[in-house]
Parts: structure tokens; C-alpha cells; sequence
């Protein structure tokens, strides 16, 4: 159970640091020596992750906590978005690099794309407050620009919480598009040896919702099995809540 200094906020550069510190002290004296087998072999064996995890770079959203997995088992992809820009467009990216490397070098076999509620960046997105303040970021989504074109004939003022929902939804669902086009991942595709899955992460909730390729829906993966996505799908009715 989290105490009431786990839910404290600091509110000074200084503070939030001296927290970071003591966290990294913590891991060297306490965490580590007690895992230390596992950890020794973490660098004694290859990596071998279960999966490579895209998501987003919101501090709230925790990989491994949310998986219940341990170091070495998610190979990871994040950033502003959980975006995949389509394979060619504009060069090299880090994106492309590690699914290339995961997929051609560690022989990952499963691809999780995560979007979650709340996203601050798909609300500003919609509410067109990606201004010229943050030029980079109004640059990075248009690869997002499918998903504003749904929304383009509503006022800022009138976007929900069940808009950025659905938004966050159909984002996932235009990166799995964009992660198709990488050659790494249209490889393992056509030969069997590669599973896709698309999810979100309710945040204050604590659920996570999949990609059903038969109904088209993101329904709650304690009610289904986890089913590999075999295409894009056609639309579907609104945003799961």
C-alpha cells in the first residue's frame, strides 16, 4: 500500500531531486543486494524481452508495473504520443532503429502499442493548442492527423474526456498502421512469427483495454483473451468507459 509521502508531490526542483536520490540509494542498498541472482543475470545472459512496449512518455504511465514484469522483460518504445511514424518518412528515426533492432537482432515475437486516457498531448491536439510555443511537437503530430480530421468540426470548448478517449483509441489504431509499414514488422507479419496488439490504459481506473479484431472494440482484457491483430478493422460506435 502507498503511504502519504509515496502520494506527495514535491514542490520545489530540490525536492523532487533529493526524492530521486533517495530512491537510487534505496536500490543499491536494499533492492539490488536483494534480487542480486537476478539482476547478475541480467548482464551473464542475452536479453530475451517478451515483448517490445510502445507508449507513451507521460510520467503516469508505468511499463513494467502495469505488466507485472521485471527488468529484461519489455524492450521499449516512448515518447510524446506513443507514435510510430510511417517507415521512410523523414529518414532514420529512433523509432524505426528499435523495432528494427528488436525485431532483427533480440527476435521479439510480440508488439504491445499502449495509448492511454488523460493524455494532456491528444487534448491539446484536439483543442488545437499545439501553437507555435512547442513547434517540435506540433511537428510530431502530424502523424497524427488522420485522428484530428475526426474531430475537426468541433469547437475546443465542446472536446470531452470521452473525446479524448476515442481519440486516443483511433490513435492506436493509426500507429498499429504506421507499425505495419516498417519492413521488420511486415516480415514477421507475413510469416507467422509476429503477434500485434493495440491497447489503452485507463489511468485512475486501472484497466487496460484491447483491440478486438472481430468486434472492432477495445474491450477490458480481464473479460477476453489477448487476440493478435490480423488487420485494421472498420470504426466503431465510441470510446470505452
Amino acid at each position: 500500500m502507498l503511504s502519504e509521502q509515496d502520494l506527495t508531490i514535491p514542490n520545489s526542483a530540490k525536492q523532487g531531486m533529493d526524492a530521486i536520490l533517495k530512491g537510487v540509494n534505496r536500490f543499491e542498498t536494499v533492492v539490488f543486494p536483494e534480487n542480486r541472482e537476478y539482476h547478475e543475470a541480467l548482464v551473464t545472459q542475452p536479453q530475451r524481452p517478451q515483448a517490445l512496449f510502445i507508449t507513451c512518455a507521460d510520467s503516469r504511465i508505468h511499463p513494467n508495473l502495469l505488466t507485472g514484469t521485471r527488468p529484461g522483460s519489455l524492450f521499449l518504445i516512448r515518447n510524446a504520443g506513443n507514435i510510430i511514424p510511417p517507415y521512410g518518412s523523414g529518414g532514420a528515426s529512433g523509432e524505426a532503429a528499435t523495432i528494427e533492432y528488436a525485431l532483427s537482432v533480440l527476435q521479439v515475437k510480440n508488439i504491445i502499442l499502449c495509448g492511454h486516457s488523460h493524455c494532456g498531448a491528444i487534448r491539446a491536439m484536439l483543442e488545437g493548442k499545439l501553437s507555435d510555443e512547442i513547434p517540435s511537437v506540433r511537428q510530431w503530430f502530424t502523424h497524427t492527423e488522420s485522428v484530428q480530421r475526426l474531430f475537426g468540426t468541433k469547437k475546443p470548448t465542446d472536446i470531452t474526456e470521452d473525446d479524448v478517449i476515442l481519440a486516443a483509441e483511433e490513435n492506436v489504431i493509426l500507429q498499429l498502421a504506421h507499425l505495419r509499414t516498417h519492413p521488420a514488422v511486415a516480415f514477421g507479419l507475413s510469416h507467422g512469427e509476429l503477434n500485434i496488439y493495440g491497447w489503452v490504459y485507463h489511468l485512475g481506473q486501472g484497466k487496460v483495454y484491447g483491440l478486438n479484431p472481430a468486434s472492432g472494440e477495445f474491450t477490458s482484457l480481464q473479460e477476453e483473451e489477448a487476440i493478435p491483430l490480423p488487420g485494421l478493422r472498420s470504426r466503431r460506435k465510441g470510446p470505452v468507459r
